[in-house]
């Protein structure tokens, strides 16, 4: 008879259970998270950055002979250029986003202040730089 009880007693047992298990809440799942830290710059760099398709090109750059080009960002896609481009021409001109750089006017030519090599420019003394803008052959500058 005991045996009998117990076995009654185990499914009991059982069944409480099993009805128990319906209204349980699911077990939790892992919610841990790995982060990696994201870099970001600030959102007037960011902004710049994307405005700005030559932002890099910002700051002063040297040519020959005292000659130098500096580059200013200014509203989105447009440039200040401070000019030394020959012994007799200093001057400021407003520059532009175009695809082969930044065009400006200067006088009556437009011209475009582009990505190049000092070898490229055709002056002996940029000769070797590679980090440097061309606007015309014998025209010039570089960072060094």
């Amino acid at each position: 008879m005991r045996k009998q009880g117990l076995i009654f007693a185990g499914a009991a047992a059982l069944v409480v259970l099993s009805g128990c298990e319906k209204a349980e809440a699911p077990a939790p799942t892992d919610t841990t998270t790995t982060e990696v830290p994201v870099e970001t710059a600030p959102p007037e760099a960011t902004e710049a950055a994307t405005s700005h398709r030559y932002a890099a090109w910002a700051g002063k750059w040297t040519g020959v002979e005292g000659m130098y080009v500096t580059i200013t960002p200014g509203e989105p896609g447009k440039y200040k250029l401070e000019m030394q481009s020959d012994l007799d021409t200093k001057g400021r001109y407003d520059g532009s986003d175009s695809d082969g750089g930044i065009a400006f006017t200067r006088g009556t030519e437009t011209l475009t202040l582009a990505a190049s090599t000092g070898d490229a420019t055709g002056l002996k003394y940029l000769a070797g730089k590679k980090d440097c803008l061309k606007v015309k052959d014998g025209e010039g500058y570089c960072r060094d």
